[in-house]
Parts: C-alpha cells; structure tokens; sequence
C-alpha cells in the first residue's frame, strides 16, 4: 500500500463509489472494527428510481449498522449512512442534508457534493475514499477535502473491477492512502475518532456546494461547441454540444450505466 505524509484524526468518512463498487465497499467496511468511532457516509451510483439495498449488504459485510439517510438526521459514530436513490447525501455541521438538485456528473446522488460538504463541515477532520468506477466523480470533491487539511484515501486502481474513477483520483490529487479496500479501512480504523459533541463547522461554503456545482453555464469565457438550442431538464441551462466528445462521452456513459445495472443486480440477488 502506497502512503504518503497527511493522515490526520478523522471524526467523518465519506465514501465514493460507482461501477464494481459494492464488492469494494463490502471489502472496506469489513475490516471496520464494532469499535469504530467515526461516522460513514456511503455514495454508490444509483439508479434514479426504485429501492436500494446496499445499507443491508453494508449491514452484513461488517460489524457496523447501516441505514439508510434521511433528511435531518444526526450523525452518530460507529454509523454508516448510504445515500439513497434521486437525492444527493450532503453533511452540514453533524446532519444529514438529502438534496434533489441537478444531477452532478450525470448522477444523483454523485460522489463529489458529498465530498466537498464533507470538506466544508469538517475540514482536517473529514476523510474521502474513491473506489472502483468509471469517469471522473469523486476526483474534485477529494481535492476539496485535500484543500481543506482532510485525509484523502483511493483504492489500488489494480484491485478495482473498474479503474478509471481511483485512478483519476490518484493522477489528479495525490492521495494520503492508496491500497485495497481492505487496506484502506484497515487506516480508517487507525486515524478514526470520536465525533465531537459541538461538531464545529469549518471555515467554507457551507451548504451552496451544489449551487457552485451546477453553475456552469454563468461562466463568460465561450462554451465548448455549438448551443443545440435546447435547456436542460434539471437545471434550465443551455445545453452545448462538443462534437469532439460526444460520441466518446456516449460510450464511457453507456459502460457505466450497465456495468451499475449488472453490478446492482448481482449483489441485491444475494439479499
């Protein structure tokens, strides 16, 4: 496993997943100890409708409880909370903040909104994990927990059924950890402490991530392409099209999309 100097005490774990990555959340959340003192708090790609069963396969694959999120709720330690189906899981000072804003990435819930709450609640505090996925989410909610003194974790790229979400990660932040799935909750399991009871807020954008996320569009440099003249449904934005991306944007979303599907489908036969 691949270390580098930045571990700190961490009262907060966020953990980013996507295709492949319920068999890697399993593997983590297995070497988590009863003892664990911190709260986790779990983003697998989802698809927008229907029921989720990851808080039970989470639930089973190791010693500590799994729920899934709702709105309001008080992180407790020793908790996992999974993100559920058409909302982004967010953090704001110790509670559970569920989101249905513009998808991010092409999901809802993605990995970086919760990350960069992450960094703006708990700042050196808070932990980012990257596991197995394709594309990109993740990488910049992980730099914003980098920035904000967090500890930064991925999973070996070569452990990961699919590579593209850790190894991006890596390129782009540098990481603290890089190791198995076991291996990296093997060193949640060292750094992790309790929450503290007043969960002070660090200094940051506090809840308008999201707004900052989607804002694309406000920008006065030109856009990419040509304007379709069509809005998008999510966030009434313009929407551009990029001939030299398009068609291989098409491919790595339709990889995703069914790698998610067959991945989802083989681990809820298992309930």
């Amino acid at each position: 496993m691949a270390t580098r100097d930045g571990s700190g005490r961490v009262h907060v774990v966020a953990i980013g997943a996507s295709a492949g990555g319920i068999e890697a959340l399993r593997n983590l959340v297995g070497t988590l100890p009863e003892s664990f003192p911190a709260a986790v708090l779990v983003v697998l790609h989802l698809p927008t409708h229907g029921t989720s069963v990851l808080p039970q396969i989470l639930a089973r694959a190791g010693a500590l409880p799994a729920v899934q999120a709702t709105d309001g709720l008080v992180l407790e330690g020793g908790q996992i909370y999974v993100g559920p189906p058409d909302c982004h899981l967010l953090v704001d000072n110790g509670t559970v903040c569920l989101d249905r804003g513009p998808r991010i990435n092409g999901h809802r819930p993605a990995v970086d909104p919760l990350f960069r709450s992450v960094a703006d609640s708990y700042g050196p505090s808070g932990a980012g994990v990257v596991l197995s996925g394709v594309l990109d989410d993740g990488t910049a909610g992980l730099m914003a927990i980098k920035q904000a003194g967090g500890t930064t974790l991925a999973q070996d790229p070569a452990e990961a059924l699919y590579d593209t979400m850790p190894r991006t990660a890596i390129e782009v932040v540098s990481p603290d950890h890089v190791g198995t799935a076991a291996e990296l909750g093997r060193v949640l399991a060292e750094i992790a402490t309790p929450l503290p009871p007043d969960r002070p807020k660090a200094a940051g954008r506090g809840n308008e991530e999201h707004l900052v996320e989607v804002d694309r569009g406000s920008s006065d440099s030109p856009q990419p392409g040509t304007v379709t003249g069509l809005t998008c449904p999510e966030c009434n934005g313009a929407i551009w099209l990029d001939e030299s991306k398009r068609v291989e944007t098409a491919l790595w979303t339709a990889l995703r999309d069914v790698a998610e599907q067959v991945d989802g489908a083989r681990e809820e036969g298992a309930v």
